[in-house]
């Protein structure tokens, strides 16, 4: 049931799809009997929970909870974090809430961080059969669609349902701006099913207002007002008695191509500073072992800590292939290169290491979180390096000058600090929407 007054409608448009999705829509239909082969290949390869599976289509032994359902999407881990806070308040206003995701990773996440009574279920394939299945079983009052993950026929399907649909968080940085521009008429039919759509910094609001969609507002980042990532103390406690008094630097959310520069880097920079320990948290864990190796190739010696050995005298890298543990990795290092921005990735979320107190450096490649590095570049709370080179030298620099590292740590999160504010502002949109829900289930219970 859409929103009466206390929302501004957008009528429904057209239902003649461009042409774009009705390609899209007509060959995820066709391709529906090879789904049992991509799943069986997504399971070997780890990227699917075994007991799971039939999620993927549509199905699942969890019973819709009575009352209104708001449903929460998002892709994965990050998207996942984001929108926590916001669940646990959409839970605090009397309404019941699902949770779908589409990595194995972000299922764990939520398994340890959601509500206890939030259901979570992977996201369906985007087919037609599929889609319908699962909102025939569910049956959502109200959809929130995390940061851009915009599947079509999910989307067109929930809205000929006239089920309300808001994107919160919503990104879309200048890459993904110029390839949906090459397909102006499906991107616009998608964002004009959203009733609202609100964006994380002004440069995504824009965009997403040139591609179609008809109300944007900006709320600033949710992930801004997420907490610190927690840490178990007796596992820190062992940690820092492990390591001692030794220099470190640590890398998260690294990519391929990175470990090698924190590999080289490390190599010049142990001449200088005895015993220093290099700890590389790699955004995908399960390539833990292939960075392990590639350290020992390198002539460095390698602990992995999903081994449970702690990082030894003579340990150089310890690579962290463990999941969770990022509240860790910020606690023990001073200073953190945040991974993602020395490759053509668009570079990784920098602000956990922030609220812990660690010193970024980062490269130049970071659209993803542009507003964010800008804002802490301009602060002095963070600073860019050009290439491996550059990454050795700031490591070395801030090695040696405590005084200067800790001034970054510090303007880095009063920066931080100050940017927070997006979880309000969001749920102050979203009130509308889940006053309206409320009040329905007041009736039908009178």
């Amino acid at each position: 049931m859409r929103s009466s007054t206390a929302v501004q409608q957008v009528p429904l448009v057209a239902d003649r799809l461009p042409l774009t999705l009705q390609v899209y829509r007509g060959l995820s239909f066709a391709l529906t009997p090879l789904a049992p082969l991509i799943l069986g290949d997504r399971l070997r390869r780890g990227k699917e929970e075994p007991g799971r599976l039939r999620e993927r289509r549509g199905e699942t032994a969890a019973v819709r909870p009575p009352g209104p359902l708001v449903w929460v999407h998002g892709a994965s881990v990050g998207e996942i974090l984001a929108v926590i806070p916001l669940v646990e308040h959409i839970c605090s206003r009397q309404c019941r809430v699902l949770v779908t995701s589409g990595t194995v990773t972000s299922a764990r996440l939520a398994a340890r961080r959601l509500p206890r009574d939030v259901i979570h279920q992977f996201v369906p394939f985007d087919a037609p059969r599929y889609v319908a299945r699962f909102l025939d079983h569910w049956r959502p009052d109200l959809a929130l669609f995390a940061e851009s993950d915009l599947w079509p026929n999910l989307i067109l399907a929930s809205a000929g349902r006239r089920i309300p649909l808001i994107l919160v968080n919503g990104r879309l940085s200048e890459r993904s701006f110029k390839r949906w521009r090459y397909f102006p008429g499906a991107i616009a039919a998608l964002l004009q099913r959203f009733d609202l759509c609100l964006a994380q910094a002004q440069g995504d609001a824009q965009r997403l207002a040139e591609l179609g969609a008809p109300r944007v507002s900006t709320t600033g980042n949710l992930k801004l007002d997420v907490p610190a990532p927690p840490v178990d103390a007796a596992v820190l406690t062992g940690l820092q008695a492990a390591i001692g008094q030794r220099p470190i630097i640590a890398a998260t959310s690294t990519h391929p191509g990175e470990e090698a520069t924190l590999i080289d880097a490390h190599q010049r920079l142990r001449q200088s500073f005895a015993g220093l320990l290099t700890i590389i948290a790699p955004r995908h864990p399960e390539r833990g072992a292939a960075i392990a190796e590639l350290a020992r190739a390198s002539g460095v010696k390698a602990v992995l800590r999903s081994s449970g050995a702690p990082p030894g005298p003579d340990t150089d890298v310890y690579v962290v292939d463990t999941l969770g543990e990022l509240g860790l990795v910020y606690r023990l290092a001073p200073i953190v290169f945040i991974g993602g921005s020395l490759v053509s990735h668009g570079g990784q979320n920098p602000i956990e290491a922030a609220k812990l107190g660690a010193a970024i450096l980062h490269g130049p490649h970071v659209a993803n979180f542009a507003e964010i590095y800008s804002a802490l570049d301009t602060a002095h709370g963070a600073e860019q390096i050009p290439d491996g080179v550059g990454l050795a030298r700031g490591l070395n620099a801030w090695l040696r000058d405590a005084v200067t590292r800790q001034a970054v740590a510090e303007a880095a999160r009063k920066t931080v600090d100050a940017l927070c504010g997006a979880l309000g502002r969001t749920l102050s949109a979203l009130d509308p929407y889940l006053a309206e829900l409320r009040a329905d289930r007041r009736s039908r219970d009178a």
